[in-house]
């Protein structure tokens, strides 16, 4: 197989290289066409994987990750040094059980954590930057598809996606119905609402006024816009929570110092841990992946590959569990109720739950037992 252990990868000028884990080279014998019409061949994706797969392969578990996340789904980051970012809910014992099922996670492709993106170099030795090609989910679910042709992988036992990867799943289940066998949407929709758009080229104007932005060339010109990169986190951040969870965690609260220095420094509690937030961002992602990340999540819209009850009807032999927060305002619940109604007209067997929490959209990363006792539910009526 087309698999390499390592590859080294880098950010800023200032910052160290680091290694990332598995790396699989996709379409070595023919080339994967894009929906921008390009078309990309012996190009790496990188992924990590938990558990062992068993004999008749029968148990494997794609989980697609967010916006900002990796393949690192559950186990150490090789940047930062903390715990996968969905360590709640896999390993022994937890929800996603790794005694029994194997998970796969691979860095989307328009990724930084070691697969084909903007990093990636072209024919001089130079990264692409703005001449990689614009990606789409769908582009993200045929790469995936690739990655488990390469692990001889025909069918999974599930493919599971929180947030944007849950639009990574729609996609799937557009595009690979016969290939997965349970399928669980948490905190998504079929696409976004036109409300978040503005947050999404907010972030992307603040990269681009950096004067690190070096049009673009900041790679080879030896900087990095770290600042606008910070304030693109901050800015999505922002729709990651709850007006009841910042009111309960750190309402109108003011940073313990002698003076308020009006205008400049943070002032109150929120400020201080939005900028905590930017700027840990800055050490693990490439601002160009930025770009290439959200406007695949802008472009998304499930009724592109045709009306619901059409586009899921291959489905009517799989469960579908789909879960929303309800104080999610990134992926409100009615987007979920849409997906429910189009599975419902389809005909195929789903499960719906609103989870309750103060924790916004960030709900589907911290521990709630309604949520967990849902999903290891779901999960335990796999058989295999």
């Amino acid at each position: 197989m087309a698999i390499t252990e390592t590859i080294t990868q880098h950010f800023g000028a200032d910052q160290q290289p680091f290694e990332v884990g598995r790396i699989a080279i996709l379409a070595q014998d023919a080339p994967l066409k894009l929906d921008c019409g390009k078309e990309i061949s012996n190009f790496p994706l990188a992924f990590q994987t938990y558990g062992e797969l068993n004999d008749d392969k029968s148990n494997a578990i794609l989980v697609c990750h967010g916006l900002t996340a990796d393949q690192y789904v559950a186990s150490e980051h090789p940047i930062t040094g903390k715990e996968g970012w969905w360590d709640l809910m896999i390993g022994s014992g937890k929800p996603i059980d790794t005694d029994k099922f194997y998970v796969i996670c691979a860095n989307v492709l328009g990724g930084c954590m070691g697969s084909y993106g903007p990093r990636s170099l072209d024919e001089n030795g130079k990264p692409l930057g703005l001449n990689f090609p614009v990606v789409t989910m769908g582009d993200m679910a045929r790469s995936q598809a690739l990655l488990l042709d390469i692990l001889e992988i025909e069918t999974l036992a599930a493919v599971i996606g929180g947030s944007i990867g849950g639009m990574q799943a729609l996609a799937w289940a557009a595009l690979y119905p016969s290939r997965f066998r349970h399928f669980v949407g948490i905190a998504m929709g079929g696409s976004l609402s036109p409300q978040f758009f503005p947050f999404n080229e907010i972030g992307r104007q603040a990269i681009m006024v950096d004067e690190g932005w070096q049009e673009g060339d900041y790679a080879n010109k030896e900087t990095f816009p770290s600042k606008g990169l910070s304030v693109a986190r901050m800015a999505a951040h922002v729709t990651y929570l709850s007006e009841a969870g910042l009111h309960s965690k750190f309402g109108r609260d003011l940073q313990e110092k002698d003076d308020v220095s009006y205008g400049f420094d943070a002032d109150f509690q929120i400020e201080s841990y939005l900028r905590y937030q930017g700027k840990n961002f800055v050490n693990r992602f490439d601002p160009i992946s930025y770009f290439y990340i959200t406007r695949a999540m802008d472009y998304f819209d499930i009724s592109q590959y045709g009306k619901l009850s059409e586009l899921f009807a291959p489905c009517r032999d799989k469960r579908f569990l789909l879960l929303s927060f309800s104080t999610d305002w990134l992926f409100p619940t009615e987007k979920m109720r849409d997906l429910v109604r189009g599975l419902n007209a389809a005909g195929v067997p789903v499960s719906f739950a609103e989870i309750e929490t103060d924790k916004g959209h960030d709900g589907f990363l911290l521990p709630n037992d309604d949520y967990e006792n849902a999903v290891s539910g779901f999960l335990k009526g796999i058989e295999l």
